[in-house]
């Protein structure tokens, strides 16, 4: 299914007042599955502490410190006891509905991302508690993970609105959300606390009649065409793009 966003042509009602497009036919969509979603490079599994715990413990503690935490809820798990029971309570939630990423070439879980926000009546949802690790940062397998959640959220539940929000200090989770195609919004001043201190949030989004270019992109980058023997990428996801448009 896919959803397409009307033209923005102003009109206005009975009393000269300029209100949005009109929507019809549309009627509230459908929950995400908690179902794997395959992709060529990865496979995102619904979390579970049985079959990811070990995985992601071990994933996570490659890395040299804890600063891929900073802009996190949580901070990162000191021992493998801990990070089972962590993923115990965040596998029990809807919503967020927490994923784990599986690298297909060795079948461990490398990663973790969420749907979140969901909003069936409206068609919006969010995509966040983005939890790389060492092994899946700055990888193909990173970018396809997200392609795979954006492709649920468009083409086969008909959304018509997909989020991206972060501190607006985490420089990284900005780039990253540009980078794949989300528009800047603007900044919420104070909306939260957290780790004891406050949050001014920077949204992004991508809307449905913005999808197709982007998931053309995105299959043209991750087409295995685009990748030397060593595993390089020929082009940037943003060259990709730019050549198309």
């Amino acid at each position: 299914m896919s959803a397409s966003h009307p033209p923005l042509t102003p009109r206005t009602n009975q009393f000269g007042q300029t209100i949005g497009a009109a929507l019809p036919g549309w009627s509230p969509r459908p929950k995400p599955p908690r179902t794997p979603i395959e992709g060529r490079l990865c496979r995102l599994e619904p979390l579970s502490a049985e079959r990811h715990a070990a995985d992601l413990h071990a994933a996570h503690a490659l890395a040299p410190d804890g600063r891929d935490w900073t802009y996190l809820a949580v901070e990162r798990a000191p021992d493998a006891a801990s990070a089972r029971a962590y993923v115990e309570l965040i596998a029990q939630s809807v919503d967020p509905m927490h994923f784990a990423v599986i690298d297909k070439a060795t079948g461990r879980a490398v990663g973790s991302l969420a749907l979140m926000r969901i909003e069936p009546t409206h068609g919006v949802m969010e995509v966040g508690h983005v939890t790389f690790s060492p092994l899946l940062k700055r990888t193909p397998l990173s970018t396809e993970a997200q392609y795979l959640l954006m492709q649920l959220a468009f083409d086969e539940l008909g959304y018509r609105r997909y989020e991206w929000k972060c501190d607006n200090f985490n420089a990284p989770s900005k780039k990253a959300a540009q980078r794949l195609g989300f528009q800047f919004e603007g900044v919420f001043r104070q909306p939260l606390v957290y780790k004891g201190r406050t949050r001014d949030t920077a949204w992004f989004s991508v809307i449905d009649s913005e999808w197709p270019a982007l998931r053309a992109g995105f299959e043209q980058w991750l087409s295995p065409a685009n990748f030397d023997a060593d595993g390089k990428q020929r082009r940037s996801l943003e060259e990709v793009r730019t050549a198309a448009a």
